[in-house]
């Protein structure tokens, strides 16, 4: 499915590789016609340290010997997600910037798993996507189709709700739980935004909730 920019002509063309912690491991890579040249990705909530690397070098490999083209930029999925996952991937996403001197764009998570529904024909009513956000919650965003740059249109931002009350809270709206983000939809979503001038969110991840480790307090004093 195209977006309005895309049929006017088409989105300018870059090389995106887009990387995405915030489920399991992802890494994408699409080329400047917009087409996914490489997508892989590793289950589970545990491992990206070990995993994030292996599916760099993957994807990278994938891209073909004969059309060399420069990478022009590198997507870094946001979240919703937990703390650990969420930093290194976007760190990785950083990191592998710097070292080919391109920039960062920074996307929602959700963003992409909402496009790659609607690039499958999803209908035209507003839908919710679901990730897991773990300790019985889930991470939900509503969106009603894509706006005039392409890029899904979230009519409500994320939120937590409890598992027990998503029924409830989100009634007959149509829902997609989606257990993986595609790293070549973050790229998409991210060459869309590019095209457009526009900054999807800031630069720091939304983990919705602070990370378990607490920096300890000052000792209590002992004695008079």
């Amino acid at each position: 499915m195209q977006g309005p920019a895309e049929g006017r002509g088409g989105y300018p063309g870059r090389v995106i590789l887009g990387v995405d912690t915030s489920l399991g491991s992802a890494v994408g890579l699409i080329g400047r016609d917009g087409r996914t040249v490489a997508d892989v990705a590793r289950e589970g909530h545990l491992g990206h340290a070990e995993a994030i690397g292996f599916l760099l070098e993957q994807v990278i490999a994938a891209a073909p010997a004969s059309d060399p083209d420069p990478l022009t930029h590198v997507a870094a999925g946001m979240g919703p997600g937990p703390f650990t996952g969420l930093r290194i991937g976007i760190a990785a996403a950083r990191a592998f910037a710097l070292g080919r001197g391109v920039p960062v764009i920074a996307v929602p998570s959700h963003h992409a798993a909402a496009l790659a529904i609607i690039e499958a024909g999803a209908p035209a009513e507003p839908f919710a996507i679901l990730t897991d956000a773990r300790r019985r919650e889930t991470a939900v965003t509503v969106y009603e189709g894509i706006d005039v740059d392409g890029i899904p249109h979230a009519v409500v931002d994320t939120v937590l709700v409890p598992q027990a009350d998503v029924d409830r809270k989100l009634g007959a709206l149509r829902r997609f739980e989606v257990a993986a983000i595609s790293g070549a939809a973050v790229a998409r979503v991210a060459r869309r935004a590019v095209a457009a001038g526009r900054t999807l969110t800031g630069s720091e991840p939304l983990y919705l909730r602070p990370p378990d480790a607490r920096v300890p307090a000052a000792p209590k004093r002992v004695g008079p």
